[in-house]
């Protein structure tokens, strides 16, 4: 009897470790900047509560993680640098050199130059984030704004709010190569995971261009319809496209809507009702989740990715821009 009770209670305690081990594994957290709040929100990514609102230099937007996922580097538009925050204890520790207004910004995937586009001096200004140096600035259009690194290591692709193009940038040399015309006010790039394409948001134009990186052309500009809603309303500008390349999700602006696109068709499947003027986009790391940033709503949208519906509303800081998620 003795040794079946002892049997029973250690395997009792082997179940309990593993759901441990289980809950920790699922275990992250949210961040948003708040442009006007000068605030980074941190949110419970399971419980989704608000846990602290850390404050940082003024007009936070872009923001990215390290590869380590132990800071977030955040551009702090009105300030002319990026900060860098130390996750562990929420504090910035130290900045980054960047050219005037930052907006935009993308890590490298061998998580060492930054790639910062600045608004104000029509630059992309690389970083050296172990030397918090500044290696080489790369002459662009007109308002530079957003940042797209292939996964390959071998493309950056930098969006022209004003000159209205894409423009590809060599990693190897840091030149720009090729400039592919889009619609009008250019906002967000982001590449396939397989680095075959890449995604640009056209806010005014209306538009989302698929473009062939090898060819350097566009080979489909997608466009919504949403009953109800004016055309003029619907203003793309965030795009993230899930790990297994088969859903590409847009975030549409005053339309307070985010359309989810078949990767294969290019066709809109369905347009999720979110909040007021939504920016950005983040996946969960499992991919089950997809929070959005709702600017004029002051708040973030969190979609079940399984049912395609959201399922709750996180108030954050006002004027919400960037997101990113850390495991």
């Amino acid at each position: 009897m003795m040794q079946r009770t002892i049997k029973g209670s250690a395997y009792a305690c082997a179940i309990l470790m593993m759901a441990g081990i289980a809950s920790q594994a699922q275990a992250y957290t949210v961040y948003v900047s708040s442009e006007k709040d000068n605030t980074i929100s941190i949110v419970d990514g399971e419980s989704l509560k608000l846990l602290e609102q850390v404050k940082v230099g003024e007009r936070p937007r872009g923001i990215a993680l390290s590869k380590d996922k132990k800071v977030l580097f955040v551009c702090t538009s009105d300030e002319d640098h990026i900060e860098v925050l130390d996750l562990a204890t929420r504090k910035v520790t130290h900045t980054l050199p960047s050219g005037p207004d930052p907006e935009l910004l993308a890590l490298g995937p061998e998580g060492r130059y930054l790639y910062v586009a600045n608004e104000d001096d029509n630059m992309v200004t690389v970083v050296d984030v172990e030397n918090r140096s500044k290696v080489v600035e790369v002459q662009v259009g007109v308002e530079p704004e957003g940042m797209g690194v292939s996964a390959d290591g071998k493309w950056l692709v930098n969006t022209s709010e004003t000159t209205n193009m894409a423009h590809f940038i060599d990693l190897s040399t840091n030149e720009v190569v090729a400039n592919v015309l889009v619609d009008q006010r250019p906002r967000v790039a982001q590449f396939t995971p397989n680095s075959r394409q890449v995604w640009v948001s056209s806010e005014i134009g209306g538009t989302v261009s698929v473009i062939d990186v090898e060819s350097k052309s566009i080979t489909k500009k997608i466009g919504f319809e949403i009953p109800g809603i004016r055309a003029e309303s619907i203003q793309p500008v965030g795009i993230v496209i899930s790990d297994d390349g088969k859903r590409a999700f847009v975030a549409l602006g005053p339309a307070a809507r985010v359309a989810v696109i078949d990767t294969e068709t290019l066709e809109v499947e369905k347009y999720l009702l979110v909040g007021q003027r939504v920016w950005n986009l983040a996946f969960s790391p499992d991919g089950s989740r997809l929070f959005t940033t709702n600017g004029v709503s002051n708040d973030m949208s969190v979609v079940d990715l399984e049912k395609l519906r959201v399922r709750k509303t996180v108030p954050v800081g006002r004027l919400p821009w960037g997101v990113v998620v850390a495991p």
